[in-house]
């Protein structure tokens, strides 16, 4: 998501980098360069003319910070823009009570039933709630046998319903049953349409009235772009909207709903699914978001990330392995490739790291993550003592691995290189000082520190670069 804004606003802002000061004059084919870059990243026009109206106002003026240059202060104003266009911080769900209700409303085709497991997950697992869901969309073939089936999955009770019932009777069933059972969310999936209709609206104003959630949030795709904005206002005019749940981000590239949408409605985007997999959902943090937008990375929710999803016992052995100076094998560079998997493969890694933009773009691609695959059934497809003795793999070895993976022999020899590459490099970080001396080696890089990279003359930290954060 926000690839194309990303790319359109980096290369726009490095323009007016060298600027003595800020004034109309110079900032002028800036403005109309990111007024282009948000129009085409599909972003409402009343939103664009109010973004670009603010961000005038702001740079024209005498808000400039003497430890920055005007360039510098500038891309800081666009910064904050956009921050507070999209809520300035993350509001999480206001649950009060047991059972606290959270009502879910959308078009169809939207994700609602998807969001609805995602947030029953990420409730269950970061919350520790107790979550029951159940299905009011009697019109939909299989909705209710969906949400059954992704409840299963992501461990959530299911609060059984059949397409006879009427909608208010099953959503007050399902309350009263939780009221026993102890629930401490109910999270109820409401019906879809394929556009907004009166009957729709009716129906889901009475399911607020009859069961007063404390939260009612929306479900908008955002591919649809500039009609995300369209049907949220729609939402928002029928129903009292607490907060917005983005789909599809990973889907977009230009990112437009995102800015849309909580100008549209004045209500928060409290979470963004970005993929299909029941634990693609994460909160929505303004300031991150409009960092990644501006190409300086995510290094936080990066840091959240690697905390939920690397396993500590096995990172904490690596560690004492290296230390002592003992053999990096096979098997803990399988560990490594299944963590980077968990963390969203090398793409989602890098496309929070700041100055990875390019770099994110071509590591996100199909031919990376199959890459991933391809090593990872050569491990598997060896002994255990081979992947902890690569040295003893032989020519007769590597035949028969590679036939047992489904591959060729270069495909190992591009594995056992590449290991001893990562072998050599976890021996420097075992010695006294090797993590510095590895940071050196790794700031040659572009993108990384060198010259033109994160920290250096032109990059994103160093003199008449983005400003350092």
């Amino acid at each position: 998501m926000f690839e194309s804004l990303s790319e359109r606003l980096s290369r726009t802002l490095k323009s007016i980098t060298g600027q003595a000061r800020l004034t109309e004059d110079n900032i002028k084919d800036t403005l109309r360069e990111v007024r282009r870059a948000l129009l085409e990243a599909d972003v409402a026009l009343p939103v664009v003319k109010a973004f670009i109206e603010r961000v005038r106002e702001r740079a024209v003026g005498q808000e400039v910070s003497k430890s920055l240059s005007p360039g510098q202060q500038f891309v800081k104003i666009v910064q904050q823009e956009l921050e507070a266009i999209m809520g300035e911080a993350n509001e999480g769900l206001a649950l009060k009570g047991a059972p606290s209700v959270i009502l879910m409303a959308g078009l169809q085709g939207a994700g609602k039933t998807t969001s609805v497991a995602k947030l029953a997950r990420f409730l269950r697992e970061r919350e520790k709630k107790k979550v029951l869901v159940v299905s009011v969309d009697v019109y939909r073939p299989a909705a209710i046998d969906q949400l059954e089936t992704l409840a299963k999955e992501v461990e959530v009770d299911f609060f059984a319903s059949t397409s006879d019932q009427r909608p208010v009777a099953i959503a007050e069933a399902a309350l009263k049953h939780a009221k026993i059972q102890f629930h401490d969310v109910v999270i109820v999936d409401t019906a879809g349409r394929l556009h907004v209709d009166s009957d729709m609206m009716d129906e889901i104003q009475t399911l607020h009235k009859a069961l007063s959630p404390q939260e009612t949030l929306f479900v908008v795709d955002a591919m649809t772009g500039q009609d995300a904005a369209n049907t949220a206002k729609a939402f928002h005019e029928a129903l009292p909207l607490s907060g917005v749940i983005l789909t599809k981000a990973d889907g977009d590239a230009r990112g437009g709903a995102a800015l849309s949408v909580r100008h549209v409605t004045g209500k928060p985007i409290k979470f963004m699914g970005i993929g299909e997999k029941v634990d693609a959902l994460e909160p929505f943090h303004p300031d991150r978001v409009a960092s990644r937008i501006l190409g300086m990375g995510d290094v936080l929710s990066l840091i959240e990330e690697a905390e939920r999803s690397v396993d500590k016992d096995k990172a904490d052995r690596l560690a004492k392995k290296v230390k002592k100076g003992e053999g990096f094998d096979l098997e803990d560079f399988r560990d490594q490739l299944q963590q980077l998997k968990k963390m969203g493969g090398m793409g989602g890694l890098m496309s929070k790291l700041p100055g990875m933009g390019q770099m994110a773009e071509a590591a996100q691609g199909a031919g990376a993550e199959k890459e991933f695959g391809k090593l990872e059934s050569l491990i598997n497809s060896m002994t255990p003592k081979e992947r902890r003795k690569p040295e003893i793999i032989n020519g007769s070895r590597k035949r028969r691995i590679a036939a047992g993976a489904g591959l060729q022999v270069p495909d190992i020899n591009r594995l056992l290189k590449q290991h001893k590459q990562m072998q050599k490099m976890m021996k420097k970080v075992g010695k006294k000082g090797g993590m510095q001396k590895m940071m050196r080696g790794m700031s040659g890089m572009p993108g990384m520190g060198g010259p033109g990279g994160v920290g250096g003359p032109g990059g994103m930290g160093g003199p008449g670069g983005f400003p350092r954060r």
